[in-house]
């Protein structure tokens, strides 16, 4: 029994040290391979010609993530056009949050027309890798999946028409003039990931 507590100690150590908390900007994204609404599975690796990626971190259910899906709908028309790709993944545990199943992810695609894959983290595999905490919760890649900016879409959950600060927009911009952006990581405001107890 010393010898098993001891094994789980190690690794809880080990752990720590490779990602305690995800990934910080300047780290490289480990790409993923996950199933969409449309039943296809998707990763990074199908976008040869991505000049960057868009992941965000969002659900069904909360209404912070409700209030932004018209802004990530107009993100991923936008700069789609620019080579951007945006990539949505619910990573709520449905056990814990059912209205976040995989069923009503297709009901809430098809109602809201996505144009973009809206990934099942099913296992909650993904979501810890990356260290989102909230939905919305937005990670910026460059085409080398380099993180170049974490957080926030934008300074103003409850009102799209006055918002002052485009954050996630701003780092695009940054990025597209070869620059770093500046904010690089922003406060992600919305409701916690559910994970079965």
């Amino acid at each position: 029994m010393k010898r098993i507590g001891f094994l789980a100690l190690l690794m809880g150590v080990l752990m720590s040290f490779t990602n305690p908390t995800g990934y910080k900007v300047g780290d490289k994204a480990t790409d993923f391979k996950l199933k969409s609404v449309d039943n296809k599975m998707y990763s990074m690796a199908d976008y040869k010609d991505a000049k960057g990626f868009i992941v965000v971190f969002t659900c069904n259910h909360c209404p912070y993530a409700v209030k932004y899906e018209d802004r990530i709908i107009d993100l991923a028309k936008k700069y789609k056009s620019k080579g951007y790709v945006l990539l949505a993944i619910n990573p709520n545990d449905p056990a814990a949050q059912p209205e976040d199943s995989f069923e009503l992810m297709q009901k809430r695609a098809k109602e809201k027309k996505f144009t973009f894959p809206y990934l099942f983290d099913e296992g909650q595999k993904i979501y810890p890798q990356y260290g989102a905490t909230k939905t919305p919760h937005v990670f910026l890649l460059d085409k080398n999946l380099i993180v170049k900016y974490i957080g926030a879409i934008d300074d103003n959950v409850e009102d799209a028409s006055q918002v002052k600060e485009k954050y996630l927009e701003n780092a695009i911009a940054a990025l597209e003039k070869g620059q770093e952006p500046t904010p690089n990581t922003t406060k992600a405001i919305g409701c916690s990931i559910k994970v079965k107890k």
